[in-house]
């Protein structure tokens, strides 16, 4: 996951920094005299590019320079997105550790390549070491942007999953309750993903109530925003279906998931609905099962 464009708006508010770095790898004019690679280039020569870019820059200005560390960041970037995250992992920390040395920890570009990073580490699954980067990331946006700022929010709710990663799931309460709480747009796509977090957290512990409040909630938005028939509407229904079977709640379960099942049979022609369909009817079959609904199940192989 590389979000660099997810935190840029704010931190061009506190710094007017423009240039290389808020553009993705492979929109970004260098400057080098390396030519780039033509419309249509596979990930390989663009990453090729990228890697020449980089020893230039390197060579002909150091290694903390700042183009320098935009093209780490960038070459990073691209190995993220071809899946080599490893070496993605290698250069963001390498990126870091110079734009830390030579512009500062408060630094716009040291925010965005160690949001980067923590990213990275997240899809890497290495959700300990991500966890340190999102402490980090949330103490300077608080102290740069104050707690109701998108970019501060996005900050808490990094931290927030990497907590319900690592089973620190209080922490994690805390935190996706805190966003919710800071989040400038109530209505808007982002609180539902974290009123999914904070149901995902409340489940692990155990506090299935709970959490299958917030996909409600979550529910009912969707219904508003995109209506019955979108995935997103399904795909949550299923979830809460799910959540409510599993705290013996058999016949809201069973209810939710038939509701869903009936939405999505008349918008197979989508794909994503198509699959969502088949997880639908194998849920709603276990559900008939679990009531001794035999008859019902078997009807749905």
């Amino acid at each position: 996951m590389i979000v660099v464009s997810a935190v840029w708006d704010a931190v061009k508010r506190a710094s007017g920094l423009s240039g290389l770095l808020a553009r993705p790898a492979s929109t970004v004019r260098s400057g080098a005299t390396v030519p780039p690679p033509v419309a249509g280039a596979t990930p390989s020569a663009r990453a090729a590019w990228l890697e020449q870019t980089l020893q230039e820059y390197v060579t002909t200005l150091g290694p903390q320079h700042h183009r320098s560390i935009a093209a780490r960041n960038n070459l990073a970037a691209k190995y993220a997105q071809v899946g080599r995250r490893t070496e993605a992992i290698s250069q963001f920390e390498r990126a870091l550790e110079d734009s830390v040395s030579a512009l500062g920890e408060d630094d716009p570009q040291t925010d965005v390549i160690r949001e980067n990073l923590a990213g990275t580490l997240d899809d890497a699954r290495r959700y300990e070491e991500a966890t340190h980067h999102w402490l980090e990331l949330l103490r300077q946006r608080e102290q740069r942007f104050g707690p109701r700022d998108v970019s501060t929010v996005q900050a808490r709710a990094g931290l927030a999953t990497a907590y319900r990663r690592t089973g620190q799931l209080d922490s994690a309460v805390t935190h996706f309750e805190r966003a919710l709480a800071d989040d400038p747009d109530p209505g808007g796509e982002r609180v539902e993903s974290l009123r999914v977090g904070l149901a995902l957290a409340h489940r692990a512990s155990g506090r299935f109530e709970t959490a299958a409040q917030q996909l409600r909630m979550v529910q009912a938005q969707r219904m508003r925003r995109l209506g019955p028939r979108h995935p997103d509407t399904l795909s949550v229904q299923l979830h809460l279906g799910r959540l409510q079977l599993t705290a013996g709640r058999f016949a809201a379960g069973t209810r939710t998931l038939e509701q869903a099942y009936g939405e999505a049979l008349t918008a197979s022609d989508d794909p994503d609905v198509r699959v969502l369909t088949m997880r639908l009817r194998r849920e709603l079959a276990q559900a008939y099962r679990a009531m001794g609904r035999e008859r019902a199940a078997a009807a749905l192989r």
